[in-house]
């Protein structure tokens, strides 16, 4: 089997584990997007299977491409990008009756800002409030607002960014990190952004109940993934509530997951 990576970063440790996975017995190919500029390979090139890694718009248009071609994608480039728009993504969540957080869009933080004025917060969202870039992406903007002072602070530098604002849901100060690769499901906590003090940034190994397992098989059929990742957050006594989904995350030191990665390609690959 040939199987094509869809990334700017093929040295990517899930990436690369996946690829020494699979092992000489198979092809992998790495397809930049910046070198493909939207194009699918000429047939005789084509791989069996690609794992779209890369999110930009060039990738997503690749994927496009060689879905159009009849190639299989993973993620396909419509499950991508739908996890791209946090207003879109809470309200297909919301309607398939996950817990998701309340989430309200917002043209940018500029508006926001002038909305909320001095006021005690948002109508129904009193303060803290949680500011989200709404185009989730690498340096995008997450950040939790105490009072208007701190959301005029964020939008001198933010000012013109569409973001969406949820209420900062009372929590144990851990965020729950669960991955999905097809059927597997990887887990670890991480502590919270949102956390008084100051976020842990090493990601610890940990097993969540095994309801939030099944919840996060739920979220790939809801939202058509293959390889992706829940952000889930304890509001008390094992009560969930997902607050992010990404397609095809890093996952970096999950033990087993090129593993995975590499199986569910070659399954893909038929």
């Amino acid at each position: 089997m040939r199987v094509g990576l869809i990334t700017a970063d093929a040295g990517h440790p899930l990436l690369a584990g996946a690829a020494a996975a699979l092992g000489p017995a198979h092809d992998v190919v790495v397809v930049d997007p910046r070198d493909a500029q939207g194009r699918a390979p000429e047939a005789g090139a084509w791989a069996d299977v690609y794992l779209l890694k890369a999110r930009d718009p060039r990738a997503l248009e690749l994927a496009r491409a060689l879905e159009g071609r009849g190639a299989p994608v993973v993620n396909t480039a419509a499950a991508t990008a739908r996890c791209q728009d946090r207003r879109d993504m809470a309200e297909l969540a919301r309607r398939a009756g996950l817990p998701f957080a309340a989430t309200t869009a917002f043209p940018s933080l500029d508006r926001l800002a002038r909305q909320v004025g001095a006021g005690p917060g948002l109508p129904g969202l009193p303060w803290p409030l949680v500011v989200k870039s709404r185009r989730s992406r690498k340096g995008d903007l997450v950040a939790r607002v105490d009072d208007a002072a701190r959301l005029r602070a964020l939008a001198a530098g933010w000012g013109e960014e569409p973001v969406v604002v949820q209420g900062f849901a009372p929590n144990n100060g851990w965020d729950h990190k669960l991955y999905a690769i097809g059927d597997r499901v990887f887990a670890g906590i991480r502590r919270s952004e949102m956390a008084a003090d100051d976020p842990e940034p090493a990601l610890i190994q940990g097993e969540p109940p095994s309801a939030w397992t099944e919840l996060t098989l739920r979220v790939g059929e809801v939202f058509a993934l293959d390889v992706y990742g829940v952000d889930i957050i304890d509001t008390g006594d094992g009560t969930p509530l997902i607050v992010d989904v990404n397609a095809f995350p890093g996952m970096r030191g999950r033990p087993g997951a090129p593993e995975a990665l590499a199986a569910l390609a070659l399954h893909r690959a038929g």
